[in-house]
């Protein structure tokens, strides 16, 4: 792999934890809820868009580029686990469960659709 390309792998790493951040603060600000629907949101439209490129056939330094650069930054497995962690530590356990089932069942429902509506372009 190229020095460009790593440069530009850090770039769009840096632009997709911003809109994460972005994405995350606007949902959450808005949001009536103890569910952490700010990282949810953020990480089904992640599965959803990776999903896309799989299904596109993306590969080579276009999906390091988009992949594992802008949506590896821009998802977030660590953020969701800390989140469902303070739920269960504050005695949420229904919404750490919760969290975690409908981020599972949904990411990999998102994935699945971004991967046929990708295969269709």
């Amino acid at each position: 792999m190229s020095a460009p390309v790593l440069l530009a792998i850090g770039l769009l790493g840096g632009a997709g934890a911003v809109a994460r951040v972005v994405l995350d603060r606007a949902i959450t600000r808005r949001a009536a809820s103890d569910l952490p629907l700010g990282i949810l949101a953020v990480n089904l439209s992640g599965a959803l868009l990776l999903g896309l490129l799989a299904g596109a056939g993306l590969h080579g330094d276009a999906g390091r580029l988009l992949g594992a650069g802008l949506l590896g930054a821009y998802t977030t497995f660590s953020t969701w686990m800390l989140q469902t962690l303070r739920l269960a530590q504050d005695g949420r356990r229904g919404l750490a469960a919760l969290n975690v089932v409908a981020s599972l069942v949904l990411g990999l429902g998102a994935v699945w659709l971004g991967r046929r509506l990708g295969a269709l372009a």
